[in-house]
């Protein structure tokens, strides 16, 4: 039978939304390409106009400070996180990817994105009905002794219900939104016009930031994530992963019942990890589940590779006897034994303070772009270890939440393009650390984190190679550089020599020459759009076309302003030359 009520879920309802389903613009069949292309554009232009406001001192009132920037730079990235919910499932992935990559991003931007929270209603069950049936092959009463209408949860990509099999489990089916396949084509045909866009239009394209590479990545991620059946592969992953720790469960998938758009797991029910009345309740010791989550999530991430990347409270939950339940498996992230031995480089350079080594393993781990000049990312780098390895690891003094700070601050505007894989790690300890804190106030990340740390650190050592023998390979590795030297100097005076080496010289007056005419360029620009827009008002006014005679009119004042400003432009450069 179908049955409507609705039933308790440790996984937490979407936030309410005062639109039905069908009144958002991309949730209806009737839509066009054309009419989201505007929608899209508008949004886009719409912000560029706001980032291009924040870079004019007449904006502001006042004298421009650091904090009034920032405050700025606050506001609109809550509007571009209002407007990337109202532009739908598409755009909230892509909000949520963009919070992973803290290089292209003010920490501002970056910790908006990360709240980005599914606020799009639950679709009816009659769409969910059809979905099943194309899927699976049967109809919902066929395969289900009941099917619950209400939804236990609803997300951007789908929704959650709770039901039970004709054999007797009780099991959650999470089906996907209908038209999500549409909606994405659509929406990342656009995206990647977006991305030629600042690529190859605005100085964004440049400084080593490759926006058509980032398309593709956010391209590649949101089209795994719409696949269930990776979904699955995921959970069971995790779920080997962690069979011989019994302290942790994770649902089982059951593939007969699963597709493409449909994913049918275990009915696991337990307490949100966050609601820590309701565990002081049942007897539970919040000290020890505390411990537990930063145990579990180290355990995957410096022992498996195969990490939770979306460890928020509504994907955490326990059961009454104390066992740890993971749930939604769609983002997880992997790090490669290769990228372990690099991270025991940087681990040795920072445990020694050596800023070089630091820099020189970000490179090679491809977390740093090489420029001609690294000498500031050198002081930032030196900055960073001394500041924090001159005091004590402890929740008092040093948090992950504070050094992460720092790093987004650090990246940001500097030749650095931490992977996903790294913010995702970052903002998971920073998660846990809150919710450890939560559990248990004298909760220490840090202590938990070091016996693992000290494992990852002779993790890749060979036959036990102790760390006294790692040093002496660096050593080793060290005099190899010291010997090439006199090579590396003679391979650099042949490329001078044959005009392979390039110099960047900076000349200021012909810097200024140039920025001179291009000036005059766009002066001669405006001018012919004002004489073009008067000539059109004038004509429409003969026609006897009113309004549109006012929007030439318009078009033509906004020329003529802009003309203003660059022969204003032109003076001043005049007077400093």
């Amino acid at each position: 039978m179908i049955s409507s009520s609705t039933l308790g879920s440790s996984q937490p309802l979407a936030p309410a939304s005062s639109k039905a389903y069908e009144s958002y613009r991309w949730a209806r069949d009737t839509y066009t390409s054309q009419g989201r292309l505007i929608h899209i554009w508008r949004a886009v232009l719409t912000f560029l106009l706001y980032l291009w406001l924040d870079e004019k001192k007449w904006s502001y009132s006042g004298a421009i400070t650091q904090e009034r920037r920032s405050r700025r730079r606050r506001a609109r990235a809550i509007w571009l996180r209002e407007t990337l919910l109202n532009l739908g499932p598409t755009f909230i992935k892509v909000g949520q990817f963009f919070s992973t990559r803290a290089d292209l991003f003010p920490v501002e931007y970056v910790e908006e994105m990360s709240k980005l929270q599914d606020r799009v209603p639950s679709f009816g069950y009659e769409q969910v009905a059809v979905i099943i049936q194309a899927e699976l092959g049967k109809e919902v009463p066929k395969i289900f002794a009941y099917f619950e209408a209400t939804p236990l949860a609803a997300a951007s990509l789908g929704q959650v219900h709770r039901a039970k099999l004709k054999s007797g489990e009780e099991v959650v089916v999470k089906v996907q939104r209908p038209g999500l396949t549409r909606l994405f084509t659509i929406d990342l045909e656009i995206l990647r016009g977006i991305a030629e866009f600042f690529q190859y239009r605005t100085s964004w394209g440049q400084g080593g930031r490759d926006w058509l590479g980032i398309y593709e990545e956010c391209r590649r991620t949101l089209w795994e994530e719409v696949d269930y059946l990776n979904e699955g592969r995921n959970a069971d992953t995790f779920r080997r992963n962690f069979r011989d720790l019994s302290q942790v469960a994770v649902p089982r998938v059951y593939w007969r019942y699963t597709a493409r758009r449909v994913l049918t797991l275990e009915y696991l029910p337990g307490i949100k990890i966050s609601n820590y009345e309701a565990l002081s309740e049942v007897g539970l010791d919040r000290k020890e589940l505390a411990r537990l989550g930063a145990h579990a999530y180290l355990r995957q991430l410096l022992k498996d590779g195969f990490f939770h990347a979306d460890p928020h409270p509504g994907n955490i939950a326990v059961q009454p006897n104390g066992t740890l339940i993971f749930y939604d498996f769609g983002m997880m992230g992997r790090i490669r034994p290769d990228i372990r031995e690099k991270l025991m480089v940087t681990l040795t350079g920072i445990a020694s303070k050596n800023g070089d080594l630091v820099v020189q393993s970000l490179i090679d781990l491809g977390a740093l772009v090489p420029t001609a000049d690294m000498t500031p990312v050198r002081r930032s780098v030196q900055y960073m270890l001394d500041h924090f390895m001159d005091k004590p690891f402890t929740s008092e003094t040093v948090s992950v939440a504070a050094i992460s700070e720092d790093l987004y601050e650090l990246a940001y505007d500097q030749p650095f393009r931490f992977p996903a894989t790294f913010t995702f790690v970052m903002r998971a300890m920073t998660t846990l650390e809150g919710l450890g804190k939560g559990l248990d106030p004298d909760f220490d990340f840090m202590e938990v984190a070091r016996p693992f740390a000290d494992e990852l650190i002779t993790f890749n050592a060979s036959d036990g190679e102790t760390l006294l023998a790692q040093v002496g390979r660096q050593a080793a590795e060290f005099t190899n550089t010291s010997l090439s030297l006199p090579r590396r100097i003679e391979t650099t005076l042949t490329r001078i020599e044959q005009g392979e080496l390039r110099l960047r010289v900076r000349a200021s007056d012909s810097e200024r020459l140039l920025r001179k005419l291009s000036s005059i360029g766009m002066g001669g620009i405006y001018a012919l759009l004002f004489s073009a827009f008067i000539t059109s008002a004038t004509h429409l006014f003969v026609a006897g076309h009113a309004t549109l005679t006012i929007i030439a009119l318009c078009l033509a004042v906004i020329a003529a302003g802009a003309l203003i400003r660059v022969v204003l432009r032109l003076e001043r450069s005049e007077r400093l030359m």
